[in-house]
């Protein structure tokens, strides 16, 4: 169990070793371990399930004590695998208000926050090969019908 964390790692189903997992990750895996569900307007957009939030995403709660709570996400904590979003408060004992630390699976996204060119990119590879594979799929039709007369 004193092994470094690793990209080869093969799923285990000790609880021990999925938390080493998580805790040794690196930043790069950490972003991936963030990802939050899509409103079912944008899955059928992007044809994606799922996309790691970022900061300036307009997200909803859709379960625990914030449900049906919406907001944008202010700051996202790779450390700790939370998601801060704006207008989610817990009351300190002093009085005083602080932004809550929410699960990202307790999260669904309904905008993207596209400025980052980088984060366009999966976006347009994705689009791009929906259309080679409409255009191969409208080919074979059209020989379909061809053969048919």
């Amino acid at each position: 169990m004193k092994q470094e964390w690793s990209n080869k790692w093969k799923s285990s189903s000790q609880p021990r070793k999925q938390r080493k997992y998580i805790y040794n990750a690196p930043l790069h895996t950490r972003h991936k371990l963030v990802s939050v569900t899509l409103s079912k307007e944008l899955r059928s957009q992007l044809g994606k399930r799922s996309m790691p939030v970022r900061k300036g995403d307009d997200v909803k709660v859709i379960s625990g004590s914030g449900k049906k709570g919406t907001g944008t996400v202010s700051r996202v904590d790779l450390g700790s695998l939370k998601v801060y979003v704006e207008g989610m408060t817990a009351k300190k004992v002093d009085g005083s208000e602080v932004q809550r630390a929410l699960e990202p699976s307790n999260l669904m996204i309904t905008k993207l926050n596209m400025d980052d060119k980088m984060r366009r990119k999966p976006l347009e590879r994705k689009s791009l090969a929906k259309e080679g594979t409409a255009r191969k799929m409208g080919k074979e039709m059209k020989q379909k019908e061809e053969k048919a007369k």
